[in-house]
């Protein structure tokens, strides 16, 4: 989400303390290498005790080192780097001064920050897009140049270009931009591309905000456009509740996944990611005709989530862990927002319906350990993955606790197939903001199985509670006194497994 529709949004409390601008002096950003023990911010001297082990600080989620973060954009996987861009603010700790933060990783677990690649220019904010590699050179730019669309926000959000020959290390603004100029549109923004091979063209996605559409354009240079079609839900008025934005189209086998991030509305309050599921014939997108709104998450903070380009047949989405409720309130400092554990998506079909599964990537085993049975609390460690199974013919209540009596519960339904998150003043710290306890997350379980296998992973800061097969997922953030190490299914404190992660800052 971009902040000129979270102007939009001002009802809200929240929405004056995230307008605010830098107060004091907040200094510029130098590159980080989070993972280098020796590296300084040369501007704060933010000492290692602060980045690494402040009460909040996620320990296997990507954060930056110090400032605001919010909607992932612009990732591209290049020579052997996963390039991960995102909303950031280089002075201060709340949303303003909207550039392109940067951190690269070749696991997709470990992150190094590097440069800030895009700050706001003569056409105002750099707002969200993204990024591909132009195998061809065919924007003019040379073979394998890493090319950058994204929206500029000054006066009317227009499209824009930048790009890198040198693998991401530096950036060129395009001396012709606007490359889509806009005179008349109030939403208009997060161009995402990708290569349509049977077509032979560039193909761009763009959100219309409150008009409910996405938006389809055409290119053979990734410079000059052509409009194609526009898609929208007029039949599907439950998928209307808020402004669309940060699309992302993929293929997963013979069919076309729309994914659109939908501000306020989600699926319990505030912030949300739908997706469509259908066909796409290089002008239009048709979806097949489903129970929309099908949600890629049903928690409250995975949101604006797209996809890695130039990965071939594999799809891999991370989204911003937070939610616009109250994101400028969540109690976290000298950092605020971290991304959800990358997921890896595909398809499957349930009593003919397709349905986007999310796990997350496989890569998540290089920092965990051997699977051991739950035996009472678990041991000291930066974070936990805990595996539960428990039969479909009744409830059940999967209890995750800390010494100080906080606790988190997920409820499972068995007989109404349904799977509950509950976070409350229980949980941990919540009274920041009025929008944050809520009663309950509710997600449908897709499985028809008698029994179901849940994958639970445990930051300082976050639950992500993810079915085994990936069909349902309800990520939340939780800010308990300390991390909840303590699992109980129906009271017994010896069901199920665990393996402990090891913490990235390293």
């Amino acid at each position: 989400m971009n902040m000129t529709s979270y102007r939009i949004l001002s009802i809200a409390a929240c929405c004056i303390m995230m307008q605010t601008g830098c107060k004091d002096d907040c200094g510029t950003t130098e590159p980080i290498d989070i993972n280098n023990s020796e590296a300084t911010d040369t501007t704060t001297q933010v000492e290692k005790p602060n980045l690494y082990t402040d009460k909040y600080r996620p320990q296997v989620h990507f954060t930056p080192a110090k400032n605001w973060m919010n909607d992932p954009n612009g990732m591209v996987y290049d020579n052997g780097t996963w390039h991960l861009f995102y909303q950031y603010n280089p002075y201060a700790n709340n949303w303003g001064n909207m550039s392109w933060g940067h951190a690269t990783s070749t696991d997709l677990i470990h992150w190094n920050e590097q440069d800030v690649a895009l700050t706001r220019d003569k056409l105002g904010d750099i707002f969200s897009g993204s990024a591909v590699i132009d195998h061809e050179g065919t924007a003019g730019f040379g073979k394998d140049a890493m090319v950058c669309l994204y929206t500029s926000s000054g006066s009317r959000q227009q499209q824009s270009m930048a790009y890198s020959t040198d693998h991401g290390k530096t950036f060129n603004v395009f001396a012709g931009n606007p490359i889509i100029a806009n005179t008349d549109k109030d939403d208009f923004r997060d161009p995402k591309l990708f290569w349509h091979a049977d077509s032979k063209q560039w193909i761009m996605s763009l959100a219309r905000g409150w008009q409910y559409a996405i938006d389809f354009y055409a290119s053979n240079d990734l410079k000059s456009w052509h409009f194609l079609s526009s898609f929208n839900t007029p039949e599907y008025v439950r998928c209307n509740k808020g402004q669309w934005e940060c699309p992302d189209m993929i293929k997963l086998g013979d069919k076309w996944v729309l994914i659109v991030s939908t501000n306020p509305g989600g699926p319990v309050s505030g912030s949300g990611t739908m997706y469509f599921i259908g066909d796409f014939d290089g002008e239009q997108f048709v979806a097949d005709p489903s129970e929309y709104p099908m949600w890629l998450d049903y928690g409250m903070d995975n949101y604006a989530g797209v996809t890695w380009s130039n990965t071939g047949d594999r799809k891999v989405l991370i989204g911003w862990m937070n939610n616009w409720n109250y994101a400028g309130d969540v109690p976290c400092d000298p950092w605020r927002s971290a991304m959800t554990l990358p997921r890896e998506l595909s398809l499957t079909n349930i009593d003919g319906n397709n349905y986007l599964c999310s796990k997350v990537v496989g890569e998540i085993d290089a920092i965990a350990s051997d699977w051991k049975a739950i035996d009472g609390d678990l041991p000291s460690a930066q974070a936990y993955h805990v595996k539960v199974t428990v039969d479909m013919t009744s409830n059940h209540t999967i209890q995750l606790a800390n010494g100080q009596g906080e606790h988190f519960d997920i409820d499972v339904k068995g007989v109404a197939r349904l799977l509950i998150a509950r976070r409350n003043a229980q949980t941990g710290a919540s009274s920041f903001n009025g929008s944050f306890s809520i009663p309950a997350a509710q997600a449908p379980i897709r499985s028809a199985a008698s029994e179901l296998t849940i994958d639970i992973f445990i930051d300082r800061s976050s639950v992500e509670v993810i079915t085994e097969d990936g069909t349902t997922s309800l990520t939340n953030l939780v800010f308990p006194s300390s991390i909840y190490n303590a699992v109980k299914v129906d009271g017994n404190a010896n069901i199920g497994s665990f393996r402990t992660l090891e913490g990235i800052w390293k």
